[in-house]
């Protein structure tokens, strides 16, 4: 087999000027702290691949929202616990005076539409429902309210942000090796994938260590240049590899043993969230423009 090159690519013969192609850098990945996020550059050697562009192209970014409950109680404690912990003299509480509790959480009460009297008839009902509980009974406080007052709390119901997710791809290439240059290409990219989404060994038979393995950055290609439309990556962990040698469902090979049909499957994830700023500001740019980010991310 040929020595290394810096760019493997298959199939041979289909890159020019304006091919539309899918690249992956191989990228070592070096941390800047616990809080500070990752470096990544690129790997000397065998570090660009060429692929065809995938058969299925998509992207789907999404943030986590879930629904939430605050009832007037809670609502009316949580303020009164953040008043408390905000304006209190500690001091006075060692010297007994709980005073500041009682006018916290009355407070809090009251900004939550609760005066004392409803506040303190509502937590009776509550602690009566959790001592029934404790003789195992299964009663809330909506229940007692449901049967004596034909209501229940309003649980002030809420979609609030929960926060950020990260993305995945998938990609599937069927290849067909049909020569021996190919078939060379094919192999080094199979082994190229293996070798550094693997950890690594550090230290004497690595019993003790374990490196992060490589990191890679996705691009798709028209040319030279970045995609004109198409979605952006940012750097990618890459979780899966998965290679079938019988891509035709049957076992066939040429005479020296290289599958006929080969597919490759790729799960990569990003590394990190996709933020608003990161889109830039204005409408969207020409796209002969060499500052074009196209769709975005």
């Amino acid at each position: 087999m040929a020595a290394p090159t810096d760019i493997l690519r298959y199939p041979n013969d289909m890159l020019n000027g304006e091919t539309d192609y899918f690249q992956v850098q191989v990228l070592s990945y070096k941390r800047k702290g616990l809080t500070a996020g990752a470096e990544t550059a690129p790997v000397g050697g065998i570090q660009n691949i060429l692929l065809p562009m995938p058969s299925n192209i998509q992207d789907a970014n999404t943030v986590s929202w879930g629904e939430d409950k605050m009832n007037a109680i809670v609502a009316g404690a949580a303020q009164g616990s953040y008043d408390l912990m905000k304006n209190s003299n500690f001091s006075d509480f060692i010297k007994g005076d709980f005073s500041q509790v009682q006018q916290a959480f009355e407070k809090g009460f009251n900004a939550s539409g609760l005066n004392s009297d409803i506040a303190r008839d509502l937590i009776t009902k509550q602690l009566a429902a959790e001592a029934v509980n404790v003789f195992g009974g299964n009663v809330s406080i909506d229940q007692l309210l449901a049967r004596q007052q034909e209501q229940i709390f309003n649980p002030n119901l809420e979609l609030l942000f929960n926060g950020v997710t990260l993305r995945d791809f998938r990609f599937s290439f069927k290849m067909t090796p049909r020569d021996d240059k190919e078939r060379d290409s094919v192999i080094k990219i199979i082994r190229t994938f293996k070798k550094y989404m693997a950890a690594k060994k550090q230290g004497e038979g690595g019993k003790l260590y374990l490196n992060t393995p490589n990191v890679f950055r996705l691009a798709y290609m028209k040319g030279r240049n970045r995609h004109p439309f198409l979605h952006r990556f940012k750097d990618c962990a890459l979780k899966g590899v998965s290679v079938n040698y019988t891509g035709e469902n049957v076992y066939a090979t040429y005479f020296d043993g290289t599958p006929i049909s080969i597919i490759l499957d790729l799960n990569f994830q990003e590394l990190t969230p996709i933020y608003n700023e990161e889109y830039g500001e204005g409408d969207v740019p020409n796209v002969n423009s060499a500052s074009n980010l196209g769709v975005g991310f």
